[in-house]
């Protein structure tokens, strides 16, 4: 079978271990750097070129699509998809996943529950906001982001009103969310493939800090989830549109509360802190998916 891996690094962990594993199988494997991709309309139809050359037809795109890179690395991912590729993930639940108020409110709307959030830009708005959500402590986030970048901790409404204007002034989009005592310095990643949980553990930070994001100097533990967290990753996974997804949870006495959704996680500390093949499983579900394709138009 023919294989497109989209991302930015072959050095990347996942993206090097997907490749791996596709090769393994027996399937071949064309690595695509998005940003060296040509997107081409023609007299002919539509088509992708890569270092100058036409990429030709693939049965399988499995997308690796960074923050940095969703403006263009979408056009490429849609193209592939116009194209006729059965593409994982599509750039649709790339798009809800990643503006996270969007993903939020869609998660929201379905019956998942999530932190009490507020997105806001007037600065007269900014004390009663905190107020919707618990008072201070609050979370600040930006509303794009990944691996914890630009998460903040702010326990006054001076500090809220302070970090806020300064990245107003930077063209930021701040979301002002419940802190959620409870959990302080834990939450839990479930990683799921296919409509299910294929490994989870819970991710716990350093001493007197609050994120537990592994990139952030967390650490992590193999974890069994209840039926009810599997049942919330998956629907959160289907809800936005992801075969693919790393969904993010707070443990709290009535429930899990969903974070984020991650259209591209990593799985390096997964597959360590679990003992399992993220990867095989991986390939194996997108091999999956367009053999049923192809049974279906025999």
């Amino acid at each position: 079978m023919k294989i497109i891996i989209i991302s930015r690094k072959k050095t990347f962990y996942s993206t090097g271990r997907i490749i791996a594993a596709a090769k393994e199988k027996g399937h071949k494997v064309l690595f695509v750097d998005p940003l060296k991709c040509n997107v081409f309309l023609g007299e002919k139809g539509l088509d992708v070129y890569y270092r100058k050359r036409r990429i030709p037809g693939s049965d399988l795109v499995i997308t690796r699509i960074g923050n940095s890179l969703t403006t263009y690395g979408l056009s490429v991912v849609r193209q592939f998809e116009m194209m006729g590729a059965k593409v994982i993930n599509r750039s649709s639940g790339i798009v809800n996943s990643k503006d996270k108020m969007r993903s939020l409110q869609l998660l929201k709307i379905k019956g998942i529950e999530v932190p009490r959030t507020v997105i806001t830009r007037n600065p007269e708005n900014i004390v009663e906001a905190v107020k919707m959500v618990g008072g201070v402590p609050v979370i600040l986030k930006p509303l794009y982001g990944a691996q914890g970048l630009g998460v903040m901790l702010a326990e006054s409404v001076e500090s809220v009103e302070s970090i806020i204007g300064t990245l107003w002034g930077l063209e930021q989009n701040i979301l002002i969310q419940q802190y959620i005592s409870e959990s302080k310095g834990k939450d839990i990643r479930a990683f799921v493939i296919g409509g299910k949980v294929v490994a989870a553990m819970r991710r716990i930070a350093e001493p007197d800090k609050f994120r537990a994001n592994i990139h952030r100097g967390g650490r992590g533990e193999k974890i069994e989830l209840s039926k009810s967290e599997k049942k919330i990753a998956v629907k959160s996974a289907k809800v936005l549109g992801l075969d693919i997804a790393g969904v993010d949870m707070l443990e709290t006495s009535k429930g899990p509360l969903i974070m984020e959704v991650n259209s591209s996680p990593g799985f390096e500390a997964l597959e360590k802190v679990t003992g399992e093949d993220i990867a095989d499983k991986i390939i194996d579900y997108g091999v999956s998916l367009v053999e049923k394709l192809h049974n279906k138009r025999i």
